[in-house]
């Protein structure tokens, strides 16, 4: 049963990543850095805080807070990365981190308590927490690189509209 949910989260964390990365294949430098406005964060911004909330929650998971002492999370949020092959490179730093600690967890793992920001979880609520944090954040990187490109995005799902002819070619495809 855990090594099913490990292996069902893995997949959701996979999933987010994937259209993260299909939504950078779509931008250039400028559309990375691209801020919105004074009270939005660009898609190099959310990364950078992504990355960094990644790293820190995932280094030592089973054995220290995930929220890091070193980590300086309002300085995640100032524009530092002015390249998208800079934004990639943090972006694969970050998951890299947590790909390699799930690889690591085994069933025993999963009845301890694990702490982010001195609150406990268990380490499935903690695994819970980052999948539906990652999934807002990549949320946000998708509706920004949709705004950006507007009638030249490349859809990462089914198309407005398109909803009838996908489900007819999954039942086709079975």
């Amino acid at each position: 049963m855990i090594q099913n949910y490990l292996q069902s989260a893995i997949q959701q964390f996979q999933y987010y990543k994937q259209l993260g990365s299909q939504t950078f294949e779509q931008l250039n430098d400028a559309e990375m850095c691209f801020i919105p406005n004074e009270v939005n964060n660009s898609i190099a911004i959310i990364v950078q805080h992504m990355s960094g909330n990644m790293i820190s929650r995932f280094t030592d998971f089973l054995t220290r807070d995930g929220e890091k002492a070193w980590r300086n999370r309002d300085e995640e949020f100032e524009q530092h990365l002015n390249a998208k092959a800079q934004v990639i490179e943090i972006w694969e730093k970050g998951w890299q981190c947590l790909f390699n600690t799930l690889a690591t967890l085994n069933e025993s793992d999963f009845e301890k308590t694990v702490y982010i920001r001195s609150q406990a979880h268990s380490v499935i609520e903690a695994i819970n927490r980052q999948i539906a944090h990652y999934a807002y954040h990549v949320g946000q990187i998708v509706f920004i690189g949709k705004l950006i490109k507007n009638l030249d995005w490349k859809n990462l799902s089914i198309a407005k509209g398109a909803s009838i002819a996908f489900n007819e070619k999954m039942v086709n495809n079975k």
